[in-house]
C-alpha cells in the first residue's frame, strides 16, 4: 500500500546568494518515516530559491554562490522595475525548485559527495520553507 509523510523545514538566511545545506534534516525524516522504497521530494516553494544536489566543501560552495552571482547578475530586466530582483527569478527558473530523490531500504539514493542544498537567491529572508514529501511502500 503506497504511503505518503509531509514535512516543512524552516529556516531563516542571512546573504543574498547563500547554499544552505539541508540533507541530515532531510535524511532524518527519511529514515523516521514509514517509506522503506519510494521517492523524496524534496521542493522550495518560492519564486526566488532553488534546490540543488552538490558537495558541501567550503571552498565550491563558495565557488558556486560566486558564480551564480556572475551567472544571473544582470541590469535593465523589465522586473526590476516592480521588485528589483529579476535575476533572482530567471536564476530559480533556471537552477529549479524541486529534486526527486530515490528511497531505497528507508535511505535516501545519493552520492557520497551529494548532498541537499537549498539556494537562497533573494536574501536575506526571515522565514523560507522546504517541503519535503516521502511517497512509496
Amino acid at each position: 500500500m503506497m504511503q505518503s509523510q509531509f514535512k516543512t523545514i524552516t529556516f531563516s538566511t542571512d546573504r543574498g546568494i547563500q547554499l544552505v545545506d539541508i540533507t541530515h534534516e532531510v535524511e532524518r525524516f527519511v529514515s523516521r518515516s514509514a517509506v522503506v522504497d519510494g521517492l523524496c521530494v524534496v521542493h522550495a516553494p518560492h519564486a526566488t530559491a532553488a534546490i540543488i544536489l552538490n558537495e558541501n566543501e567550503p571552498g565550491l560552495i563558495s565557488d558556486i554562490e560566486n558564480k551564480f552571482r556572475k551567472m544571473f547578475e544582470g541590469s535593465g530586466y523589465r522586473h526590476d522595475k516592480i521588485d528589483d530582483n529579476a535575476a533572482s527569478h530567471i536564476a530559480s527558473a533556471m537552477l529549479g525548485n524541486s529534486r526527486i530523490i530515490p528511497v531505497r531500504d528507508g535511505r535516501l539514493v545519493r552520492g557520497t559527495w551529494q548532498n541537499i542544498l537549498f539556494v537562497e537567491l533573494d536574501g536575506p529572508r526571515n522565514k523560507r520553507e522546504v517541503v519535503v514529501e516521502v511517497l512509496g511502500n
